[in-house]
C-alpha cells in the first residue's frame, strides 16, 4: 500500500506538473483574446444569474444550475487549499492563484456556451450536455467523450464523495471528541450523511439543484463575513499584506540556494496549482450541469457559467488569501504551519464564534461538493452505459459516502487529483477545436447586442 500511495503521489505530480498548467493557463489566456475579453460582462453576467427565462427549454432555470456547478466548486479548497498554496508557494501565490480566476473566466465561459450549443434531448424531455456531446456532436470525436466520462466517473467517487465525507466525518469526530469517540463519530456520521445525500440525489437534478440553490448563498456569505471580521480585526496589516503578496509574485530573488526566479516560480507553481483545481474551469465538470439550464441561447447560459468562476475565485479565494496574508504578518509564528493549521489560527482570531464558523464553513462546502458530483457522475454513467445505469451508480455513490466517512484516503486523494487532470485534456481539446464556434457565437449574441434573441 505504501508503494502504491508513492506511486500515484509521483503521477498525481506529472500529470499536475508544469505541462498542465501551461495548457489550462494558456487556454484560458487565448480563449480571452479570443473571445474579446468576455469579463468585462460579468456584471450582465451576474444579473442574467438571478433571472428566469421561464419560457426556454431546460430542466432547472440558470440560478439553479449555477448554484450546482458551485456546489461542487466551491469546497475544502478554498478554505485550506488556499492555505496550502500559500503555505508552500509563500503569499505571492494569492495572486497567481486569483490571476487563474480572472482569465479562467474565459474558460468558463466558452464551456458553458458548448454545453447548450450541443446539448440533446431525451425521449423523456430531459436535457443532457456536456464535453462529451460537444466532442461528440461537435467534433466527431465519441471516443474522446467515452474517456472524458470515464474520468469524471471515477473522480466523482474521489474527489467528489469519499474525500469530502472524510472531511466531514474527520471535522465532526474533533468537535464530538469530549462527548464520543472517534470511531463512533465516523459511524454515525457515515450513517447520517449517506441518508441525507441519498434523500437528495434520488430526486435528479431538480432535487440537487433545490438544495444547491438554499445552501450555496448561504455557506458562502457566512463565510466571506467570517473573513471579513477577520480583515477588520487585521486592518493595520492589509497594505502590507498586499504589498508583500505582489512582491513575492514577481520576485527574482533566490530561495534555499536556487537559481534567480525562484521564488516568482514557486509562486506561480503552486499558486496556479491551487486556482485551477479550485475553480474547476476547463476541467469540464460544470458544463455537464449548465446543459440542464433553461435559457434563451448559449451565451446567455455561458455568461452565467462564468460568473461561478468569478466567485469561487477572484471573490471567495482571493479573501481568504488576505485572510491567511495578513494573519501571518499579525501573528509571525503561524508562518511554519501547514494549510490546515493556518486557515484554523486565522479563524481563531474571531472570539467564541470563530471555530465553529471554520468547522460549518468545511462541513457545508463538503457537503455541497458530494451533490452537485453526484449529478456529474450520473451524466458520465448515463452517457457510458444508459440509463439504467443510474439506479446502480445512486447506490454505489450513497455506499461510499459513508466508506468515505469512515477510512483513511491518502490513495484516494491522488487518484482523485489523476482523474481531475485527465478529464480536462478531452474538455480542452474540444474548447480550442471549437473556440471557432464559440466566437461566432460570442460575436453574434454579445457583442451584436442579440442577447435577448432565442436560439434557432
Amino acid at each position: 500500500m505504501e508503494q502504491l500511495l508513492q506511486i500515484t503521489e509521483e503521477i498525481s505530480g506529472i500529470v499536475w506538473g508544469w505541462p498542465m498548467i501551461i495548457l489550462l493557463l494558456g487556454t484560458h489566456i487565448f480563449l480571452t483574446f479570443r473571445l474579446k475579453f468576455p469579463q468585462r460582462k460579468i456584471g450582465t453576467a451576474i444579473r442574467l444569474s438571478v433571472k428566469k427565462d421561464r419560457e426556454a427549454t431546460g430542466d432547472v432555470s440558470q440560478f439553479g444550475a449555477l448554484a450546482t456547478s458551485l456546489a461542487a466548486t466551491i469546497g475544502t479548497g478554498n478554505i485550506i487549499g488556499v492555505a496550502t498554496a500559500v503555505s508552500l508557494g509563500g503569499p505571492g501565490a494569492v495572486l497567481w492563484c486569483w490571476l487563474t480566476g480572472v482569465f479562467g473566466i474565459a474558460t468558463k465561459y466558452g464551456e458553458g456556451l458548448l454545453a447548450i450549443k450541443y446539448r440533446v434531448k431525451t425521449r423523456d424531455g430531459r436535457m443532457l450536455g456536456g464535453p462529451m456531446y460537444a466532442l461528440q456532436n461537435g467534433l466527431g470525436m465519441k471516443w474522446l467523450g467515452v474517456l472524458f466520462c470515464v474520468f469524471a466517473a471515477v473522480a466523482s467517487f474521489g474527489i467528489g464523495n469519499t474525500v469530502q465525507a472524510n472531511a466531514i466525518s474527520e471535522n465532526l469526530s474533533l468537535v464530538m471528541q469530549d462527548w464520543m469517540d472517534k470511531d463512533t463519530t465516523k459511524m454515525m456520521t457515515g450513517f447520517v450523511l449517506a441518508a441525507v445525500v441519498g434523500f437528495v440525489i434520488i430526486g435528479g437534478v431538480k432535487s440537487i439543484a433545490r438544495w444547491c440553490t438554499a445552501l450555496v448563498p448561504m455557506m458562502a456569505l457566512l463565510y466571506v463575513l467570517g473573513c471579513i471580521y477577520i480583515l477588520c480585526v487585521n486592518h493595520a496589516y492589509l497594505t502590507e499584506a498586499i504589498t508583500l503578496i505582489f512582491n513575492e509574485a514577481f520576485s527574482l530573488k533566490a530561495v534555499g540556494g536556487g537559481t534567480a526566479g525562484t521564488v516568482l516560480m514557486v509562486a506561480a507553481r503552486y499558486g496556479i496549482a491551487r486556482g485551477l483545481f479550485s475553480n474547476e474551469s476547463g476541467m469540464g465538470s460544470a458544463p455537464i450541469v449548465a446543459a440542464a439550464a433553461q435559457t434563451k441561447n448559449p451565451v446567455r447560459q455561458a455568461l452565467v457559467s462564468s460568473t461561478g468562476t468569478f466567485w469561487d475565485t477572484v471573490i471567495i479565494c482571493a479573501v481568504t488569501g488576505l485572510v491567511i496574508v495578513s494573519s501571518i504578518i499579525a501573528n509571525p509564528e503561524i508562518s511554519q504551519e501547514d494549510g490546515g493549521m493556518l486557515t484554523k489560527k486565522a479563524f481563531g482570531m474571531i472570539p467564541y464564534i470563530g471555530t465553529p464558523i471554520l468547522t460549518f464553513g468545511i462541513i457545508t462546502f463538503a457537503f455541497s461538493t458530494i451533490l452537485g458530483w453526484s449529478y456529474y457522475g450520473e451524466r458520465a454513467m448515463e452517457y457510458l452505459a444508459g440509463r439504467r445505469s443510474i439506479v446502480f451508480y445512486r447506490i454505489l455513490y450513497i455506499l461510499l459516502v459513508y466508506a468515505g466517512s469512515t477510512m483513511s484516503l491518502a490513495l484516494v486523494w491522488n487518484l482523485a487529483d489523476i482523474m481531475n487532470a485527465l478529464m480536462a485534456v478531452p474538455n480542452l481539446i474540444s474548447l480550442l477545436l471549437l473556440s471557432g464556434v464559440i466566437a461566432k457565437e460570442t460575436q453574434h449574441y454579445l457583442w451584436d447586442k442579440n442577447l435577448d434573441e432565442e436560439e434557432l
